[in-house]
């Protein structure tokens, strides 16, 4: 009888999306995703510097080849009609234009917190990128443990527009490869691609609420929720997919 009671917490806590999901749209080495409920839309980028505006359904209304970048997330700011990029290879924040997508300003990162290089010049670096009550939710892709330099945890940030960005704080989840980040019903998500898992983070409990097992045959690089709580993932193989989860 304990068997069945464990077996069953352990269903409950890290439940199953596999099998769920949907192909929406399908674009190259597809990095990072983010809903805007004003227009109500999904913008897109990938690894080869370019952005996308798609409907829902997933059909392209705008792209644009911003330049030489390595763009590995996104997110937006709805009251200022600004979309904020994470471009990995200089680990800095573009801010760019939702209505033209021409580039405002590139802030970089100071990389040091506590006397730790959290963010380190390397092959890897900033992944996945949320907005939150004022504060800018980073990523740091790493497979190493915190307090290590070029640690994997989330970093957090002031949002102001100066030259540099401090890192005031981290969240140290204890995961690995955390590639994609987004806020729903006040509960922060976190996606691992090397785990293949969709987790449910509280932010003031400092605790994870739940573990989504995600199918191994995408590489999941970002997420986003729309209004109507239907999930979006941005597989770097190409494909946008489109999930329910039960929260």
């Amino acid at each position: 009888m304990r068997n069945f009671f464990t077996i069953l917490l352990l269903l409950t806590f890290c439940q199953n999306l596999f099998a769920k999901e949907k192909v929406i749209a399908k674009i190259p080495e597809a990095s990072g995703i983010v809903y805007s409920e004003k227009s109500n839309t999904l913008f897109v980028v990938n690894d080869e510097g370019t952005i996308y505006e798609l409907s829902l359904k997933g059909k392209i209304k705008r792209e644009k080849k911003l330049g030489n970048f390595d763009l590995e997330g996104i997110t937006i700011d709805e009251k200022k009609n600004i979309l904020l990029l994470a471009n990995e290879e200089k680990d800095e924040i573009i801010l760019l234009n939702k209505k033209d997508f021409s580039i405002i300003k590139e802030i970089k990162i100071k990389g040091k917190y506590k006397g730790n290089k959290i963010v380190k010049k390397g092959k890897d670096g900033i992944e996945g990128l949320t907005l939150h009550n004022g504060k800018i939710y980073a990523s740091n892709q790493s497979d190493k443990p915190y307090p290590k330099d070029d640690s994997s945890v989330i970093v957090i940030l002031n949002y102001k527009k100066k030259k540099k960005l401090e890192i005031k704080d981290v969240i140290d989840h204890g995961y690995k490869d955390i590639a994609g980040l987004a806020f729903y019903k006040d509960f922060l998500y976190l996606v691992s691609d090397d785990a293949n898992l969709l987790i449910k983070y509280d932010i003031t409990s400092k605790k994870v609420v739940k573990e989504y097992k995600l199918s191994k045959k995408y590489a999941q690089e970002g997420i986003t929720f729309d209004k109507k709580g239907n999930l979006y993932i941005a597989d770097d193989n190409g494909k946008i997919l489109k999930l329910k989860i039960d929260e």
